[in-house]
């Protein structure tokens, strides 16, 4: 039940550190409308696909965050077979330019993990909202997964905008490294 409320609080932290109005629409948003619909569409086939497999849903751990049509796939699979048989079901879901695989070779990971990870994406969303030396930035603009400590960066920006949110995240307590997945505006 603590986890419950736990992981509750941390996504209205997310939601109101992210910058979405009470429609849940970002505020400020790069990317055009279609395109985020269509990512959001790319997460909920790959996760409805994923969970369709029984082999996968009761062996492993996995997520697919969309931005801009690149599928970020992370968590655990037990075996090298699982794996590979993940990517392959993402591979079918329509619309993905490009798939970053970041699935362990591990078992799924514990409660207390995922747990970790969620306050650490919050403390790293509350250091991107924090910078304010960049004219037009907002931290908001980044997307910000966090798998096993692993922080993966994601979105449209500016190099120097880029370079900004990731030593943010550098300085946040408990990251143990740094995937930038960003594609550059300029």
């Amino acid at each position: 039940m603590k986890n419950h409320l736990l992981l509750s609080l941390l996504l209205v932290i997310g939601l109101s550190v992210n910058g979405c109005a009470t429609t849940g629409k970002p505020i400020n948003e790069r990317r055009h409308g279609d395109i985020v619909l269509m990512d959001q569409s790319i997460e909920a086939n790959a996760s409805q696909a994923l969970k369709a497999d029984n082999e996968i849903e009761e062996n492993c751990h996995v997520n697919v965050t969309a931005y801009n049509g690149m599928a970020l796939v992370t968590g655990e699979a037990p075996s090298a077979g699982l794996r590979s048989k993940i990517i392959a079901i993402v591979r079918t879901i329509p619309n993905i330019k490009q798939i970053h695989n970041a699935v362990l070779l591990a078992e799924p990971s514990s409660e207390q993990a995922r747990t970790n990870d969620a306050l650490i994406t919050a403390n790293v969303k509350a250091a991107l909202a924090s910078i304010n030396t960049i004219p037009g930035f907002n931290g908001s603009e980044v997307k910000v997964v966090t798998e096993n400590g692993v922080v993966y960066l994601m979105g449209l920006v500016h190099k120097n905008e880029g370079a900004a949110a990731t030593e943010a995240a550098r300085r946040t307590a408990g990251v143990r490294k740094i995937v930038t997945k960003y594609e550059y505006i300029d």
